[in-house]
């Protein structure tokens, strides 16, 4: 790549030249998401057909048995939940910990670490990378209502939780999308599902509010009471550990070129 930026030295063309093979290096140098592997392919189609399973024969078993009214309410319990859960979680992977831990540090910490720095790479994952991890995640949970009476209030909470859960990572794709399918657009523009709008409140160095992404529900409440702050104070407070200092060193080596693989 060197060599042929220097192949060309004068004139009009040299400029552009130049300017192409600048434009490389650079999308180069930027952090991409790992590229997935044909097993971890596999085991993504798996969750995804096992969770789309089990949530129909819970919706099924459902509908077969006697409810109450309290079920909307365990139903609208389990929704806000899963908003809150990943918040938690997303604050979690963007705030603690080195993205060179062992298990999690690849699989969990390093995919939010580069999203802040090259958040449309999101854009190239497709429906099964985009959803395969989440369908994974859930499926303890969805096994685990099995062990409910299927119209309780705690099975529709957590079959609630699953389905609205589900898909977060889809919903997060969605709002980084300059156009998202007409039907989405529709549930963002009414605060439905999280909007490109409010997504980008979060995407703000230094990237410290608006954490939920399953909906977006709790972004505005969580963000007014400083919820996340006043949990990372305490956390500095008992631990010593400081928030988000990984995520800083890891923005200033792609800034300097010194990206980590």
């Amino acid at each position: 790549m060197r060599a042929v930026c220097s192949s060309v030295t004068t004139g009009a063309s040299a400029v552009l030249m130049r300017f192409a093979c600048a434009t490389a290096i650079l999308i180069r140098m930027i952090p991409a998401h790992d590229e997935v592997g044909w097993g971890q392919r596999a085991s993504e189609v798996g969750s995804l057909l096992a969770a789309a399973v089990l949530i129909g024969i819970h919706i099924e078993r459902l509908v077969a048995a006697p409810s109450t009214w309290t079920l909307a309410i365990a139903a609208a319990a389990g929704a806000v939940f899963a908003d809150f859960i990943s918040g938690l979680v997303h604050w979690f992977a963007d705030t603690w910990f080195e993205e060179t831990m062992p298990i999690l540090g690849r699989r969990l910490l390093r995919p939010f670490r580069v999203h802040h720095v090259n958040p449309d790479d999101f854009l190239r994952r497709d429906f099964i990378d985009t959803n395969g991890d989440v369908s994974m995640v859930i499926l303890p949970l969805l096994l685990a209502i099995f062990l409910f009476p299927p119209s309780s209030f705690a099975a529709v909470l957590l079959l609630s939780m699953c389905i609205v859960g589900w898909p977060t990572n889809q919903v997060h794709q969605w709002a980084h999308m300059p156009d998202a399918p007409r039907a989405v657009a529709w549930l963002q523009s009414r605060r439905i599902l999280l909007s490109g709008a409010d997504h980008r409140m979060h995407h703000r160095p230094p990237y410290v509010e608006y954490y939920c992404i399953a909906t977006g529900w709790l972004n505005r409440l969580l963000t007014a009471i400083r919820f996340f702050r006043r949990l990372e104070a305490a956390i500095t407070h008992f631990t010593g550990l400081r928030p988000r200092e990984d995520d800083g060193r890891f923005i200033e080596s792609v800034c300097e070129g010194r990206v980590r693989g």
